[in-house]
């Protein structure tokens, strides 16, 4: 089993305990077949919650002007919209949702300064739905990388309820570096310059820090 992220463990070490009481119990109430059952049932439950908060080993994409991938999971969105919060412009989206069979740690897509940061408290849509970028609970962070900014928004879905982001304005950050984490199904927004060069399609997968998503201008 892979190491086990930070925000992960307390719910793993409640889950354990949760479960070994329920299997105790169950051993108490009924017969062998049932309990076997049971049994199984929860250590697929908790397999699946180490799963959830796993950390990947992985060598990381490292390309001049590329914008990585922040998170696992699919290309849902692919559209120019204007963008009011920080640019006041016209963007190229790209959104990323992440599934509950995903890895939920967020990583920094460039390199840069940390020129704007800002969280937002919000709805629970579900994270597929288009006006969730801008109704559900989101942090925005924008990155300064060379002549070029891009922000990237953490966004909190129907199931997902808590977003950490490790952004601090100032800060510099390093491709790959770890941006935060949101648990249980959720999904990220890229905000690009529109002049960039999009590197991936509708319904690609994607894997955090590795795939290419777009080439600056």
């Amino acid at each position: 089993m892979k190491r086990i992220h930070r925000e992960g463990r307390h719910i793993l070490l409640i889950f354990t305990t949760i479960i070994l009481l329920l299997s105790a119990g169950a051993l108490l109430l009924f017969s062998l077949l049932p309990y076997l059952l049971i049994q199984l049932a929860l250590l697929i439950l908790i397999f699946l919650i180490f799963r959830f908060f796993r950390i990947p080993n992985r060598i990381y994409t490292i390309k001049e002007n590329t914008v990585i991938a922040p998170a696992d999971g699919i290309i849902v969105a692919i559209e120019t919209v204007d963008e009011h919060e920080y640019f006041n412009d016209k963007r190229i989206q790209v959104s990323i949702f992440m599934s509950i069979h995903n890895i939920h740690i967020n990583w920094y897509p460039v390199s840069g300064k940390i020129k704007y940061y800002k969280y937002h408290p919000g709805k629970y849509l579900v994270a597929r739905h288009p006006k969730s970028s801008l109704l559900n609970e989101h942090s925005s962070t924008v990155i300064e990388h060379g002549n070029k900014e891009i922000l990237v928004k953490q966004i909190a879905g129907y199931v997902a309820r808590r977003i950490v982001c490790n952004s601090v304005q100032g800060k510099s950050v390093d491709l790959g570096q770890e941006l935060g984490f949101i648990k249980f199904g959720s999904r990220l927004d890229l905000l690009l310059p529109v002049d960039s060069k999009i590197l991936v399609e509708m319904g690609e997968k994607t894997r955090g820090g590795i795939t290419e998503i777009a080439l600056l201008s």
